[in-house]
């Protein structure tokens, strides 16, 4: 039997040029009784681009061709790039197309490349020859009408190079104005443009919710669950039933709790804890046991899979369960019976796992707790929550003990800790943003995150020992010549991190972070520093954990949310009980690989959406505050201008270079800095800058700000000089009206 990876194998050994299927089939010596088979293996490796149908009905190997296949990226300026599957040789990088050498692609399109040039230095150029699988079949944009009365759409993403023709009798209801989502029935070809109809109405888009709507859509972010997968889930019933917790360890005795954030809805870890007679401590993380109720290949599963993660905007989740799970049977809500995988863990003053044990089980969560009201036991002592949760304060009190212990133990190791502010929004009832501020990581947060980062080793330890197929989490070493560039950087302000560039490990990072914690060039390094890193990724081999200085790491925590954790749960099920025949483990082996890929893929895809539709909220909120002045630091320098994010709001705007009059100012990459020729004045990453809000673009939601220094010196040197700043209002904080906070409903800790 032949495999799309054997036939290649084979043809890169034996046939040495394109060749037609006749021909493949004699050199190959394809018996008669597999041709059939042979043929549909031809086919799928077209269709993935690991072979090229030619010209005379010849199939051919890509790399032997000058032929590249990879996903286009095209910019709203009109060209576009593409990732190439297989390294590009001998340089590297992305392959540039120009906008003549799209030839009818559209953004996102997995396409085939013919290198055309080498530029010097390297920088390959190319042109599109073949459009292996488009990207979209639906986009969202803008309808419209011409003079003539023909429909249009304009498309939402900028990246989408062309209009879509709307045929009379196609339009759906729709106005003009309306943002619609446009179903494609026609492609792109050189003589006529894309074809489309409406398949549904959103609305306008400053109505609310609106551009919630229109985010989800252009992700591709499924909205609904299926009424099958709905129908499964409302089969499992509401209350965990005798024969579930029959064979299962029982704690439904021991005092548990679950800490999370105060509009949080489910509930996918709970913590026990109590002080050994040794002197140690017996940590048990108790986790929702989806596993029990998920069945492989079922539509709950299904669906799960595809999703791989919930997705959280600031007024509402997606949620990769239907509700019946992800807030009902699967949530470890207090006071009622639910089932768990328990991992409980002895740990030693020194912050050591010296023993552990894994448990089916089942627990009856004591209380439901807060971040907030946690913090205010532990941290300000307040009467009346000590007095509400008195059976529960010593407890408390031995969690930040642990923590603290857990947490110097990390450190120790030299796992990198980023205190880099995130922000967090106060929504109205319009769904508009009445402020933005920073979002308040308090002692209950981060002994909660400490304590899920040490189960999630645990479990990784114990998977690999087990030689169990899994998933890991993994943070690969960063490129030795991005941690160059950032060595030059930090040289500059008299820093380094104190290793040869091919000896780097976190501890270097960290103790960078704890010289500079509190200076002035703390922003700037720690933002190139974060930067430098790779992100993190799932995989089926354990690569370690870079940031968190682990040698195994995997995501066991949080089921509800992440498809990876439930597939940690069924392996660490198997590989405990050892039901997985010598056929599941090599099924799970083969699976793992791509399953690694799409959950990282749509995790990518979350958080793209997540900071999209945020950064237009920040947008919309920025709208009235042309003409305001702010503090800014630079949190990027490119040649075409500087990156600012306000102090006072946490948004990030854009200085164009253009609008820098008082002299030619040049980029200077490895030192991240425009620098003026005439002046020498520099203005570089992290500086912290005064700056204006010129314009407020919604059209690509961007924020236009001016220096304040050079529009100054401008307006003086045009003017004379200027008479007077922002009136008092643009210089303090507004009255807020009270709104509700954003939803963050994720778990510390996504590392």
């Amino acid at each position: 039997m032949f495999s799309t990876d054997s036939i290649l194998a084979l043809m890169r050994e034996r046939v040495h040029h394109p060749a037609g299927m006749r021909e493949l089939l004699q050199v190959l010596k394809i018996p008669r009784d597999e041709r059939t088979s042979f043929k549909r293996h031809i086919k799928a490796l077209v269709d993935s681009g690991d072979l090229i149908h030619i010209r005379g009905q010849r199939f051919g190997l890509p790399e032997k061709m000058d032929l590249y296949v990879g996903k286009l990226q095209t910019h709203p300026a009109g060209y576009g790039f593409v990732t190439p599957d297989r390294p590009l040789e001998p340089a590297g990088g992305d392959i540039y197309i120009a906008g003549t050498h799209l030839n009818d692609a559209m953004h996102g399109d997995r396409v085939v490349v013919r290198i055309e040039r080498i530029k010097e230095g390297g920088k390959a150029e190319g042109c599109v020859i073949r459009i292996l699988d488009r990207a979209n079949e639906s986009l969202i944009g803008k309808y419209d009408r011409d003079e003539a009365g023909m429909g249009y759409v304009v498309p939402f993403d900028r990246r989408v190079l062309m209009d879509i023709l709307i045929p009379p009798g196609q339009e759906g209801g729709a106005s003009p104005g309306e943002m619609v989502k446009v179903e494609l029935t026609r492609w792109p070809i050189a003589s006529r443009g894309a074809i489309g109809r409406v398949a549904e109405v959103l609305g306008d888009i400053d109505a609310p919710g609106v551009d919630t709507e229109i985010i989800i859509r252009k992700h591709g972010i499924p909205d609904v669950h299926s009424a099958e997968a709905i129908a499964e889930a409302v089969r499992l019933g509401t209350t965990v039933s005798d024969r579930d917790i029959r064979g299962r360890t029982d704690f439904r005795q021991v005092t548990t709790v679950t800490i999370d954030g105060e509009h949080a809805r489910d509930f996918d870890d709970a913590i026990t804890l109590e002080k050994l007679p040794n002197g140690n401590f017996w940590l048990g993380v108790h986790i929702a046991d989806v596993s029990h109720y998920v069945v492989e290949d079922s539509a709950l599963d299904r669906e799960a899979y595809d999703r791989a993660t919930s997705v959280y905007f600031p007024e509402r989740a997606v949620h990769m369960f239907p509700s019946e799970l992800a807030t009902g049977l699967c949530s470890l809500n207090p006071h009622v019976d639910r089932l768990v995988q328990s991992c409980l863990m002895e740990i030693d003053r020194r912050g050591q796992v010296v023993r552990h044990e894994f448990h089916d089980g089942v627990i009856n969560s004591t209380e439901r707790m807060t971040y907030a009201a946690v913090n205010g036991i532990l941290t300000d002592g307040d009467p009346e929550l000590m007095a509400r949760y008195a059976g529960l304060v010593p407890m408390f009190e031995q969690m930040r003990e642990l923590f603290q212990i857990l947490n110097d133990a990390r450190r120790r190791r030299g796992s990198i800790d980023f205190d880099l502010n995130e922000a967090e929004v106060i929504i109205d009832e319009g769904g508009m943003v009445e402020a933005i501020i920073a979002l308040q990581r308090n002692v209950a947060h981060r002994l909660i995150e400490e304590f899920m980062l040490l189960a999630n080793e645990t479990v990784a330890s114990y998977l690999e020992s087990q030689k169990a197929p899994a998933l890991y989490r993994i943070h690969e070493e960063p490129d030795v010549l991005k941690v160059a560039k950032f060595e030059e950087f930090i040289s500059g302000f008299g820093y380094s991190l104190g290793a040869p560039l091919t000896a780097i490990r976190p501890r270097h990072f960290q103790k960078l972070l704890e010289r500079i914690h509190g200076k002035p060039e703390e922003k700037p390094i720690a933002f190139l520093m974060l930067r430098t890193m790779q992100k993190a990724r799932y995989a089926p081999e354990n690569l370690g954990h870079f940031g968190l200085a682990a040698t195994s790491y995997t995501h066991f925590t949080s089921p509800i949310r992440r498809y990876p954790d439930l597939v940690v749960h069924r392996a660490l099920r198997a590989a405990r009980h050892g039901t997985l025949s010598a056929e599941e483990r090599e099924e799970w082996s083969e699976e793992l690989p791509e399953t690694a890929r799409h959950t990282s893929e749509m995790e990518r895809r979350a958080d793209d959406a997540e900071r999209e539709l945020l950064q237009w909220k920040k947008v919309k909120f920025m709208a009235d505050k042309v003409g305001d002045e702010f503090e800014g630091y630079i949190t990027g320098v490119a040649a075409f201008g500087l990156f600012i994010e306000l102090v006072e709001h946490f948004v990030e705007g854009m200085v164009h270079v253009s609008t820098m009059a008082d002299d030619y100012y040049r980029f200077i990459d490895g030192a991240h800095m425009l620098r003026g020729e005439n002046t020498r004045k520099v203005y570089r990453l992290g500086d912290k800058v005064n700056v204006q809000v010129l314009r407020v673009n919604m059209e690509v939601r961007q924020i236009d700000l001016g220096l304040v220094e050079i529009l100054d010196r401008v307006r003086e040197g045009e003017r004379g000089p200027r008479r007077s700043k922002a009136s008092p209002k643009h210089q303090t904080k507004r009255t807020q009206r009270p709104g509700k906070r954003e939803r963050s409903q994720r778990k510390p800790g996504r590392r």
